[in-house]
């Protein structure tokens, strides 16, 4: 290969690398396996190996994963959180083997798992939890302690005090977490998760340490980073170490005499890896002695002391016997592959979403099809594509009707997805209760998905209004209920009556208006009446409301199904009042962008005080903002400010601001 033509691939695999790693690392929402981009970035180093003087400072091959977040406080971490150089062969096994062995003539090596998740690190002082960060860029991440609290194998203390220890771990969400979450947001008409490191990535960069917690995550700690007052001569001795201290440490890891018994141990480890709990991605090798791992350094992105063999994604063959539609709560129809069972990943799977019909047409699928599955992420089933066709087989067309109700279906604004537009559906019906009921909506606790199901097919509820006309007799006669959880149901029914208004907004299931949208007209409206009667221009005048937020809110109120359930609501008592704060606040009309770290406030505090006043509290400091509240550690959000000349206030001058004192802020 000649230079010009080097330059021009390497300059197209840069793009791809770095957009690539963007929607892993940063946005949580890739569009190619692992195993792609891997093999991508494999190619570039080779690449760059060969003409070493097209090499660059800001290329992917030297930059550790993604950038930290202006959503968090900037940590640098004293030592490095550095990246791991992927095998694809056993070769290159033994390859790494032949470099350490150059230096240390007979290595012992430890092998383990490599966990599918977020890398963390986690701090204690005096055997106290006090910080927790991400990897970020391996130099520079991002403080997210409050949310890693939320994790029960995090402890708040280690079993003795030692004066200092950081730990690297790896936060993830187990198979049965993330299968919970996916049943929760097919239910609520939600996009599910892709797969749980996506999952657990998101739920850990939450603004609100309430939502982390919902999500159920855990880590294993693989790592001592550094630590004062206690010390270890070897990888192996640091993880039992750290597991006697009371750290949750990887479940299993070996020490391996010869490359040769590490290389088995790697392939032992991904015989099993269908049988975990949890995912994996590889596993990976380690020259177990520390003061040896010294001498082999690293160079600028890897450790010359350790590499991770990443396991290529298992692909089955089997044959398309039917497609199956179901229809979700806001009428959308999900086809379904059924096809042959066959083991995937140490489990057996026979079925596979396959979206929309542009993705059916995409794949080009007919019934009776020799198809290729595979799990992405290790757990979802999923169709990549045909492997041979039987003569004569049709190509699979959506239905032209609702398999549950059976009138005509449609695509709505050029969707994708067909539609079912009857608001009588029983499958929306049962889909919209769930929902309605739900943590995030009414929160009625006792109301789940399996009580709804048991109430919809006995007749006794088939709206939401319905529901707060149940009587204690009728749910203590279900399956699996009875006096006590009847009384506590009907308990948890009565309350939701008090509701803030955005919760009923929410759980009426408008389309296009999530939780932070129901929480926008909460704020713009006296009550639901005025919400009613609002017209598009005063919707569209919300800050953060569009015109597909507006034109829905306006459908959906404009049904005359809509206002007699809005009305038998009313009359069973529901709350219609706005919760918001009038208009005449300390920052009405403002706009306040916190960064930083406060004296004495959390930021959800610091939060609820601006909007208590009448203001708005944004992410992002824009020529609108009209302060910058800063702590300690402000970071580009206070430059910005800066560079814009926006007023940057303190805490202090911010309760003075609101009338308050320090003491009245903490309260």
């Amino acid at each position: 290969m000649d230079r010009q033509t080097a330059q021009q691939q390497i300059e197209e695999l840069r793009a791809q690398v770095r957009y690539h790693s963007d929607r892993y690392y940063n946005q949580d929402s890739p569009e190619i396996e692992d195993y792609e981009y891997d093999r991508l970035l494999r190619r570039l180093e080779e690449l760059e190996d060969q003409f070493p003087d097209l090499r660059t400072a800001d290329s992917p091959t030297v930059r550790v994963g993604g950038a930290a977040s202006s959503l968090f406080t900037p940590v640098v971490h004293t030592v490095p959180m550095e990246s791991l150089r992927d095998a694809f062969s056993m070769e290159e096994l033994y390859e790494f083997d032949r470099k350490v062995r150059a230096v240390v003539p007979h290595p012992v090596y430890s092998v383990e798992p490599k966990i599918d998740g977020l890398s963390v690190s986690i701090e204690y002082r005096n055997g106290v939890f006090v910080r927790g960060s991400t990897r970020g860029d391996g130099q520079t991440g991002e403080d997210v302690t409050e949310n890693l609290r939320t994790i029960a194998t995090i402890p708040a203390r280690l079993n003795t005090p030692v004066p200092y220890l950081e730990a690297r771990g790896e936060v993830y969400m187990s198979h049965a977490s993330f299968q919970a979450l996916v049943e929760a947001q097919e239910l609520a008409g939600e996009q599910p998760a892709k797969n749980p490191r996506n999952a657990a990535a998101g739920a850990l960069r939450q603004k609100k340490a309430a939502v982390t917690a919902r999500r159920k995550l855990d880590i294993f700690c693989f790592n001592l980073q550094q630590a004062q007052g206690i010390s270890f001569a070897s990888h192996i001795a640091s993880l039992d170490g750290m597991r006697d201290l009371g750290l949750t440490v990887l479940p299993f890891y070996t020490r391996c005499d010869s490359i040769q018994q590490a290389v088995e141990a790697v392939e032992a480890i991904g015989a099993r890896r269908g049988e975990l709990a949890f995912d994996i991605d590889g596993a990976v090798i380690k020259l177990d002695d520390l003061a040896l791992r010294e001498q082999l350094g690293s160079t600028a992105k890897f450790p010359r002391w350790a590499i991770a063999y990443k396991y290529p994604p298992e692909v089955k063959e089997t044959v398309l016997l039917d497609v199956e539609v179901q229809v979700g709560r806001t009428g959308v129809l999900t086809p379904t592959a059924v096809f042959e069972p066959v083991r995937l990943a140490g489990t057996t799977v026979a079925r596979a979403t396959l979206h929309n019909e542009d993705f059916i047409a995409e794949k080009d699928l007919h019934i009776g099809d020799t198809v290729l599955v595979r799990k992405a992420g290790e757990i979802i089933p999923e169709v990549i594509g045909v492997a041979a066709r039987k003569p004569g087989a049709m190509p699979y067309r959506m239905p032209g009707v609702c398999p549950s109700c059976g009138q005509p279906v449609m695509h709505v604004e050029d969707e994708a997805a067909l539609r079912c537009v009857n608001p009588e559906c029983p499958a929306q019906l049962e889909r919209n209760l769930i929902h309605f009921a739900s943590r995030d909506a009414m929160d009625i606790e006792g109301l789940g998905p399996a009580v709804v199901v048991q109430l919809t097919a006995g007749g006794l509820v088939q709206k939401p209004s319905d529901i707060y006309r149940l009587r204690a007799e009728q749910i203590a006669a279900i399956d699996r209920m009875g006096d006590q959880s009847a009384a506590n149901l009907i308990g948890a029914i009565e309350k939701s009556k008090q509701n803030e208004l955005w919760r009923l907004l929410f759980g009426l299931g408008i389309r296009h208006v999530g939780e932070k949208a129901a929480k926008l007209l909460e704020a713009a409206f006296a009550d639901l009446d005025a919400l009613m009667s609002a017209g598009r221009d005063e919707l569209l005048a919300i800050d953060g409301f569009g015109a597909i937020m507006a034109d829905s809110v306006l459908a959906f109120f404009a049904q005359p199904g809509t206002r007699e359930l809005v009305e038998e609501l009313r009359a069973l008592g529901l709350n219609f009042t706005s919760a918001r704060r009038p208009a005449g606040g300390a920052l009405a009309g403002k706009t306040v962008v916190l960064t930083g770290t406060l004296p004495t406030l959390k930021r959800d505090q610091a939060t609820a005080m601006i909007e208590a006043a009448g203001g708005k509290a944004s992410s992002s400091v824009s020529k609108k903002t009209d302060y910058v509240l800063a702590g300690e550690a402000a970071g580009s959000k206070l430059e910005k400010a800066n560079a814009l000349g926006v007023p940057v206030i303190d805490e202090a001058a911010f309760l003075a601001m609101l009338g308050q004192t320090k003491t009245e802020g903490e309260a």
